[in-house]
């Protein structure tokens, strides 16, 4: 697993009588906790709105390649889905490495991906470059960002994810805006050049992702004193081992180096003996690095495939259900939206206010009123949760019927405000499993959400080159989605039949 004490929010401290007592952490619902907000909020912009704006490099890459719309559509799905599909593989380098380290790799990958793209020669080699290695470290960089969030706030949680998943609407509408711009000016290639140096951002909200730290505050006059002792003294590498543990923990066995050196400094004439010393502290890293990568190995593999795994739980197994219809619903408008409105001669409309960028801004409002509704204490998440699904499986039936700008737009409208839902995501997963579960948890969603996002668009392209229409596969997304729905209000039910049922035969034998 990837919480702890200190994931969650709280410090072991020692008492008056030397027992552990626990206090809430003072980072905890303020201070660097906003600065956690402000990081995720970014990687949304950079990673969930750039994928959601793929729709104006969909046209470029039909125009560019002449590959049907069906196989030029799994670039995009690709990429979304991987982003989401590595969720629970993404949590063994979390486990293994922290989130600040791996949101940074994820952003180098990412660039790599989007400036290896640009030299595509065919729609194949998009496949890998940019499905595959931009989508791994998509993935690698969005998973940390949202559990760093839920790890750093515990009251009004809702609110802060719903403030920092604003960012993908706010990335939408920006980087539709930008990538049009950079196509009509420089061409789709320079165009993805462009936008791997931006994503190079991602490593600079990696770093934000302080891990929350045990024990004493670096004001404390303990942590001063620990600083002057000599590290070659024994007793005082004995009587500090809390704080070496500490270190150890965050950066390495770094204990070891001092210690090393210190000890070449003793004694400058012993070549052979400094020399061994360095070998040992290799040999020390190594290992140090061996036993971590084992240990994060074991709790991700405890997490997912032991004895307490949450495939035990039947709602939260109805939940991964609904992840696999519900996204593609949400994902085929923004890739295939700009080929519908050239369809349907909306061009010189659409230009002027894309679609996708009027789903955005409404998604921003949708994502902050439904977190805020969601946190009042009146209010069941469960509820807006569900209420906020069947307007968007509504809306997503009645869009095929719609052939003006403005019916298209109030559609859009309603899209974008009911999928702030994604907001809700978080907290619903957390009421399913608990906090502790969190982190497996929200991963195993997120990658039933990346199949459901890397099958919807190359159908929707699929049924376009049979029936020369979009109309068909809006229909059967929406009623793949009301299915999951269906699982969803099936499990309480189930649940409420099975406890009256145990009631009742409990009275039965008395």
């Amino acid at each position: 697993m990837y919480t702890s004490h200190e994931d969650i929010g709280y410090d072991f401290e020692d008492g008056p009588k030397d027992k552990k007592t626990l206090k809430p952490h003072p980072n905890i619902d303020g201070g660097w906790a906003w600065m956690m907000v402000l990081s995720s909020f970014f990687v949304h912009i950079l990673i969930m709105g750039s994928q959601m704006a793929l729709g104006v490099l969909n046209v470029e890459w039909l125009e560019e390649f002449h590959q049907s719309r069906g196989l030029t559509a799994w670039v995009s799905s690709l990429s979304m889905g991987i982003t989401l599909i590595v969720g629970p593989f993404i949590g063994l380098f979390i486990n293994t490495c922290g989130c600040r380290q791996t949101a940074i790799i994820g952003g180098l990958v990412n660039s790599l991906g989007w400036v290896l793209s640009a030299y595509a020669a065919n729609v194949h080699y998009l496949f890998i470059t940019f499905g595959v290695a931009a989508g791994l470290g998509s993935g690698m960089a969005y998973l940390p960002a949202v559990v760093m969030v839920g790890r750093y706030f515990q009251k009004r949680r809702a609110l802060a994810q719903g403030l920092s998943t604003t960012g993908t609407g706010f990335g939408t509408f920006l980087m539709t805006v930008l990538l049009k711009y950079l196509c009509a000016e420089y061409g789709w290639r320079n165009a993805m050049l462009i936008q791997g140096a931006v994503s190079l951002n991602l490593c600079v909200c990696g770093a934000l992702m302080r891990p929350l730290s045990p024990g004493k505050t670096p004001n404390d006059p303990g942590e001063k004193d620990l600083r002057v002792l000599p590290a070659h003294s024994t007793e005082s590498v004995k009587s500090n081992g809390q704080h070496g543990r500490t270190e150890e923990k965050d950066g390495g066995p770094g204990n070891e180096e001092t210690l090393c050196d210190l000890q070449a400094q003793d004694c400058p004439d012993q070549a052979g003996h400094m020399k061994n010393m360095c070998a040992l502290r290799i040999l020390k890293t190594v290992s140090w690095l061996t036993m971590r990568v084992r240990k994060g190995f074991e709790d991700w593999y405890s997490g997912y495939f032991g004895t307490a795994s949450l495939f035990t739980n039947r709602m939260f197994v109805a939940f991964i259900f609904w992840a696999l219809f519900a996204y593609s619903s949400f994902v085929i408008p923004f890739i295939h939206l700009p080929e519908i409105v050239n369809l349907y001669n909306l061009s010189e409309q659409n230009d002027v206010f894309p679609l996708t960028s009027i789903i955005a801004i409404v998604h921003i409002f949708g994502k902050v009123i439904l977190g805020v509704i969601a946190d009042l204490p009146c209010i069941s998440v469960w509820n807006v949760f569900l209420l906020a699904n069947f307007t968007l499986v509504l809306s997503i039936f009645i869009l095929p019927l719609m052939h003006t700008y403005a019916g298209l737009a109030v559609i859009c409208a309603l899209i974008g405000f009911s999928s702030g839902y994604f907001s809700l995501m978080p907290v619903v997963t957390e009421d399913l499993v608990g906090i502790e579960h969190l982190a497996n948890a929200y991963g195993i969603i997120i990658c039933a959400n990346g199949i459901s996002a890397l099958l919807g668009p190359p159908f929707a392209g699929w049924i376009y080159d049979i029936t020369q229409k979009y109309d068909f596969s809006f229909y059967i997304c929406g009623l793949l989605y009301m299915i999951g729905i269906l699982f969803l209000l099936i499990q309480p039910c189930i649940r409420i039949i099975e406890q009256s049922r145990r009631k009742y035969m409990d009275g039965a034998h008395v």
